[in-house]
């Protein structure tokens, strides 16, 4: 899933800023950590207009259609192409996690009570396709997303607006807590209760507002027309597509502010041999790649040698994981998960991915506030885990020789980790085997509910820059029949709670309330919910002919809009 961000305390930051620097210098440098990208706006004077470049990225995204799409490989392009009533800046580092207005003519404003949200759509926007943009077109693409539904919709929309959860289940024919006005434009949003990041929900791609009409349906090779700067073209099915600059981008009602038109049209090519892939970008056949894979070890020297000044190390705030489903044997006894947690060596998984990852135990990330500072409560995990403590806890959990499916990508070295994953189960004494999906189809896989899986890979790269983003991985209200993020089936009063309670307040006032989230992030460590095995750093390669001064996104990674070529 795609996500990042900063708006984290100074001291935090720098910690993680020395921890990753640490991290680097042991991974053998390669252009050295840099956590804001090479410029640090998405357009310059200098900034050359025209040509195509090539991506190229191990997965294909779950879905273009913004509906439905989820993952990080989604919401790169979605970003670009459906804009909703709010957006954010096109900047690098903590600048881009500013939210600026989208569709609407400024940021929607709450109410005192922090319960009803007002916004104007701006007037004279036009869909690619050429239709007008109306408000009402923004309480469909609500009920769409719920609908089809869209991975978050339980907790950020069915949670939170009036109606929603009504509507989800069927029982209303729309969503009550959402009144548009066509003729003014004037929208209104009526929430449950307070919610503190609504604004960040309004800035998902998922809600990137598409026309009324639109089919109620995951349509992932013809998505719907949206408001952008790009427009998705040519998709071949989980093998390329096309994001093409709309040619009407910054002129009329289509010059919105902070919003700029891109610099080339990009091409988007999908290939599993992350090897190849790699080598392609530095031999200069293809142009960038993927922020999101990882650079094989066996390539690092070759790439600091030939992609000088090409090659940089970027810190998001992400949290890399093994999910456990707490509903299903064995991992439905808190013993079994401790044993996980306790004996996972976290350093023989990060040397399987050349020393990306940086240990720690807890859910929220060093950059993130509310990340604790307490000692994890299962030992040290730069230590390399206890074997023997952990082969005593599953003996007294009593699940001893319990068969478990370990769920696994195909791509390295998501594989190589659940390889290694599998055999330390069978270690410490469970019947584990390991089941390969096909990177595009895995995440919907071990989303459908129906499954149960047991346990396996599972990510999370921050959507915006707030604690309850990551607690919805854990909340039992985000527990939906597909596009299920709860892989675990947490349902814990505590969390779902606590979780709420905190999320009441604004994005720009965490600071008031960090303990809180420390307390609450040491509570899901202490009950083993989830087996952290490491906060990601990520590549950042290009081609010779592309300029230097892009844009590295907190939330979404590169910012194709600023790619221009030399």
């Amino acid at each position: 899933m795609t996500r990042l961000a900063r708006r984290a305390l100074p001291v935090v930051v720098t910690v993680l800023a020395v921890v990753s620097a640490t991290v680097l210098a042991a991974c053998g440098g390669g252009g050295g950590s840099n956590t804001s990208g090479g410029s640090t706006s998405a357009s310059t004077s200098q900034a050359k207009n025209g040509g195509t470049i090539t991506l190229i990225g191990g997965v294909a995204p779950d879905s273009l259609d913004p509906g439905f799409g989820y993952t990080t490989q989604a919401a790169e392009p979605d970003w670009l192409s459906y804009t909703g009533l709010v957006t954010y800046a096109h900047k690098s580092g903590t600048a881009g996690s500013e939210l600026i207005p989208g569709l609407a003519t400024a940021l929607p404003q709450a109410s005192a009570d922090g319960k009803t949200y007002t916004a104007t759509m701006r007037k004279g926007l036009k869909f690619s396709n050429g239709t007008p943009v109306k408000a009402s077109d923004f309480a469909y693409t609500v009920e769409r997303a719920l609908k089809i539904p869209w991975g978050g919709s339980g907790q950020f929309i069915a949670g939170n607006i009036v109606g929603a959860k009504a509507y989800a289940a069927k029982k209303a024919s729309s969503i009550s807590g959402i009144q548009t006005d066509d003729a003014t434009g004037k929208i209104t949003i009526h929430l449950t209760a307070p919610y503190g990041a609504f604004l960040n929900v309004l800035a998902f791609p998922s809600l990137g507002i598409v026309p009324s009409g639109t089919p109620m349906k995951n349509l992932p090779n013809n998505p719907p027309p949206g408001v952008g700067p790009y427009e998705i073209k040519n998709i071949v099915p989980n093998q390329s597509y096309k994001l093409v600059r709309n040619p009407n981008w910054g002129q009329g009602a289509l010059n919105i502010p902070g919003i700029p038109a891109g610099h080339v049209d990009v091409n988007v090519k999908i290939s599993s041999n992350v090897d190849a892939n790699a080598l392609s970008v530095v031999n200069n056949t293809n142009d960038v790649y993927d922020w999101a894979d990882t650079i094989p070890g066996s390539l690092l020297p070759q790439i600091n040698s030939q992609a000088k000044g090409r090659y940089q190390k970027k810190v998001m705030n992400s949290t890399y994981y093994v999910f456990m489903n707490t509903q299903e044997k064995p991992f439905n006894n808190q013993l079994a998960r401790q044993a996980v947690v306790t004996g996972l060596n976290q350093n023989a998984m990060s040397r399987l991915s050349s020393g990306s990852l940086i240990p720690g135990c807890y859910f929220l990330p060093p950059g993130m506030v509310g990340h604790p500072t307490a000692p994890c409560p299962y030992g040290d995990p730069a230590k390399g885990g206890d074997i023997a403590k952990a082969k005593q806890l599953v003996q007294q959990s009593g699940m001893k020789g319990q068969p478990v499916t370990v769920w696994s990508q195909q791509r390295a070295p998501r594989q190589q980790w659940m390889t290694y994953y599998t055999s330390f189960l069978n270690q410490i004494g469970f019947k584990a085997k390991q089941k390969l999906i096909a990177d595009a189809s895995y995440f919907p896989t071990i989303g459908n509910l129906k499954g149960h899986p047991q346990t396996g890979f599972a990510d999370w790269n921050q959507d915006f820059p707030n604690p309850i983003d990551f607690y919805l991985l854990v909340q039992s209200s985000s527990i939906l029949p597909t596009n299920n993020e709860n892989f675990g089936e947490v349902r814990d009063p505590q969390i779902d709670s606590q979780s709420k309670k905190l999320g009441e307040v604004p994005t720009n006032k965490l600071n008031t309330i960090a303990s809180q989230w420390q307390s609450l992030d040491e509570y899901l460590a202490k009950k083993a919910y989830i087996g952290v095995f490491g906060y990601q750093t990520f590549p950042a390669l290009i081609s010779n002919r592309m300029s230097p001064n892009y844009v590295f996104h907190p939330l979404y990674g590169w910012d194709w809009s600023s790619f221009s070529l030399k």
